[in-house]
């Protein structure tokens, strides 16, 4: 048995869950989904569980927090509670005056209405750089809504512009119990998390001991399930947990998924910065002949991309450093991109941003998942996912669409030379590049950002 059957028969082995493909819906637009959550939000009849890494004090952020509030207001026995990142939530946007954050926005509506919801900040550490909340999942009902988009203006195209993501909603009561389990038990119980609603909060450094509990617990946290047998009209669906460099698990199955590719790989990211594991099984992937699709976003669909015609600020240099990494790949594997086994597709759709990532392999297996594949999200942030497997290709026509619309805006790269290098980036792009190299400072910001 080679390496390859060997890795798929461990991720045939993982527990499922029995699921329907009549009730796994893929929406293809950030609008459509603006639009189911608040219509899910509505007709909630038990609970409402959202867990993002923010909820912005914005147009969009508001028209959540209102379509909870009046659920709550009609409905006083709806069970809802609003996750986000403690650290994220008491500050402003990167580059903008001191503030109390999208907290304020909290505190605001805690005081307009008589039935309060639970606006809760769960802190994964004592500081934001080395590690944030980015679990997803919005649970309503018996109903997973499974997106890697936070919740703002441009992630809901809520106006113009959008911040491209994967939209599922996938109706399934194991599903929906073993994720909102996990995020009560573990999360909502802990004393480290915090009313973010109420205007005197702890300050961080007091909740020290209760952060190394709860870090300690999620580490060896899993979602809790009954495995079910998968009939032929069936998909299986395993919920996956991981947090932290040693022992993870949601780490270890994406290696493996990727190493159980025989005839085709695609994997999305929105940052090409991936952990050494990752280029490691990508590069077996490709010189054992399968073959392999990266889907990156363009520098300009960067959400940290800042025009040259406009104040350079450090931060705006991050795409540059991801596009310097992609060229680099493409560089080394020149001959498989000009033999066709590794094709890179480049996103960009006019000043949209760009936030998918997944994998597919051999159009039985789909990985949904908001981990971006970086070493940050490989060591540092809470990361979840949802692995598809489809044995009987049940899902063949739905996931190909997804594909299909995905691809939409991208360009194919023949040659690493079509790729931007660095003696063409803005003179202070180029300056502040040089000077990180010099300095060997790329490695290190590489793992954190």
């Amino acid at each position: 048995m080679n390496s390859a059957s060997a890795n798929k028969l461990m991720i045939d082995s993982l527990p499922k869950i029995a699921h329907h493909p009549d009730k796994f819906e893929t929406l293809f637009e950030a609008a459509r989904f603006r639009e189911r959550l608040l219509l899910e939000i509505s007709q909630a009849k038990s609970r409402i569980y959202i867990v993002a890494l923010y909820l912005e004090n914005d147009e969009a952020g508001r028209a959540i927090l209102d379509a909870l509030y009046q659920a709550k207001q009609q409905k006083t026995f709806l069970d809802i509670k609003v996750f986000v990142d403690w650290h994220r939530a008491q500050r402003g946007l990167i580059g903008a005056g001191k503030s109390d954050g999208n907290a304020a926005l909290y505190c605001e509506y805690a005081q307009k209405y008589t039935h309060q919801i639970e606006v809760l900040g769960v802190p994964v550490r004592n500081h934001e750089v080395f590690g944030v909340l980015h679990l997803k999942g919005f649970v309503i009902d018996d109903t997973v809504i499974y997106s890697g988009a936070s919740i703002n203006d441009v992630y809901l195209a809520q106006n113009e512009r959008y911040r491209y993501d994967r939209y599922h909603v996938i109706n399934n009561k194991a599903l929906a119990d073993s994720m909102a389990d996990f995020i009560v038990d573990t999360l909502s119980n802990s004393k480290a998390v915090t009313c973010l609603s109420q205007e005197n909060r702890p300050e961080t450094k007091t909740l020290k001991p209760a952060i190394r509990e709860l870090r300690a617990k999620l580490q060896s946290s899993s979602y809790h399930f009954i495995p079910q047998h998968i009939n032929d009209d069936q998909i299986g669906l395993t919920p996956m947990l991981g947090l932290g460099k040693r022992k993870n698990f949601l780490n270890t199955q994406i290696c493996k998924l990727i190493a159980s590719a025989h005839d085709e790989l695609i994997i999305c990211t929105p940052y090409f910065n991936p952990p050494r594991s990752i280029t490691r099984e990508t590069k077996r992937a490709i010189r054992r002949g399968v073959n392999v699709t990266l889907i990156v976003g363009d520098k300009t669909a960067n959400d940290f991309y800042i025009p040259p015609t406009e104040a350079f600020k450090s931060i705006s240099g991050l795409p540059y450093l991801y596009e310097m990494n992609l060229r680099n790949f493409a560089h080394r594997n020149e001959k498989s991109i000009v033999a066709g086994k590794l094709r890179i597709h480049i996103w960009k759709h006019i000043n949209n941003t760009f936030h998918l990532k997944g994998i597919w392999v051999d159009k039985t297996y789909m990985l949904l998942t908001g981990n971006n594949l970086n070493p940050r999200a490989w060591k540092l942030d809470l990361e979840n996912a949802i692995l598809v497997h489809d044995q009987q290709k049940l899902m063949k026509e739905q996931t190909q669409k997804e594909i299909d619309h995905i691809l939409q805006h991208t360009q194919l790269v023949r040659s690493y030379k079509e790729i931007e290098q660095i003696e063409h980036y803005p003179p202070n792009v180029k300056k502040l590049l040089k000077r990180i190299k010099r300095l060997k400072a790329d490695h290190l910001l590489n793992q954190i950002l």
